[in-house]
């Protein structure tokens, strides 16, 4: 039985610079992996199955099976997903599973291979799958079809805390196209951008000045429609934390610490009742980048 690890992820900062006529969004967006991971347990068997710890996911177009169908291999396996990245909390959990098994193709872990184009497999299976090959923190971009990987990351800390609602991805964007349709248009010229402003940051292992220019556009318009997000954000104030932001979409919050133990104090300083789930995550390190 093979065992694949898939890391959340977070988005540092999430620049949504227009949308297109085929209704996609282009980003510009510098997301790191983090050390909270679903589990994808992998078996050759006669015929492909798949089960999964939360029943709603075990469906036909379950992200892992779709990495299977897609890296065209001779083996069946008979595959269980133990779910512990939250859906719908802009942590990017079904992306990352679909990408751990393509890397485990791509590495020949799961027997013979036949996808013709990884990064157009990749691709196909969702904007955020191309991000989660690089095994490494990332400037993003495009339609998330642009991956930068940024090498090794410095030994810092998430605190991540779930809110009791969820945010469809869908729902986000509509809500963000309906608050700028009311404002006058933006010009977000690459040479000035926050994002390359927290590359910056993160390469020189400058943690002050990563933490103050955290951006995310959808922070305010989802942390006003969804009081529950708004709370969790002012429960990680509360507790210690200088800056809180929305990952991805939303709905999960997070805040960064320079090393473990404030990380620690921090959800030790949460009451019981401010969030549904609260998570205390390393960056995420591949043995491959150093």
């Amino acid at each position: 039985m093979l065992s694949l690890l898939a890391p959340a992820k977070l988005n540092l900062t999430l620049e949504v610079l227009g949308r297109r006529d085929d209704g996609y969004h282009t980003l510009r967006s510098v997301m790191v992996p983090i050390a909270l991971y679903d589990e994808i347990a992998l078996e050759p068997a006669p015929a492909p199955s798949f089960a999964c710890d939360d029943p709603a996911l075990e469906t036909d177009g379950n992200l892992v099976v779709r990495a299977l169908e897609a890296s065209l291999l001779r083996t069946s396996f008979a595959v269980r997903l133990r779910k512990t990245i939250p859906t719908g909390g802009g942590l990017g959990g079904g992306s990352s599973d679909a990408a751990a098994v393509l890397r485990a193709a791509m590495n020949g872990a799961l027997g013979p291979a036949h996808c013709p184009d990884w990064l157009g497999a990749a691709r196909s299976l969702g904007s955020d799958v191309p991000f989660f090959l690089a095994g490494t923190a990332a400037l993003v971009e495009g339609v998330g079809e642009r991956v930068t990987p940024l090498g090794g990351v410095p030994p810092w800390w998430a605190v991540v805390l779930r809110p009791r609602v969820a945010v469809a991805t869908a729902d986000a964007y509509r809500l963000l196209d309906g608050v700028r349709e009311t404002l006058a248009p933006e010009s977000r010229p690459r040479s000035s951008s926050v994002s390359l402003e927290v590359v910056d940051a993160l390469q020189r292992a400058d943690f002050h000045a990563l933490e103050a220019a955290l951006n995310n556009d959808f922070d305010e318009p989802i942390a006003s429609a969804y009081p529950e997000v708004a709370r969790a954000r002012e429960a990680l104030a509360r507790a210690g934390a200088r800056r809180a932001l929305l990952s991805g979409s939303g709905s999960c919050v997070f805040a960064l610490f320079a090393d473990e133990s404030a990380a620690r104090a921090c959800v030790a300083a949460l009451a019981a009742d401010d969030v549904e789930t609260a998570f205390v995550c390393a960056f995420h390190h591949d043995a491959a980048w150093r």
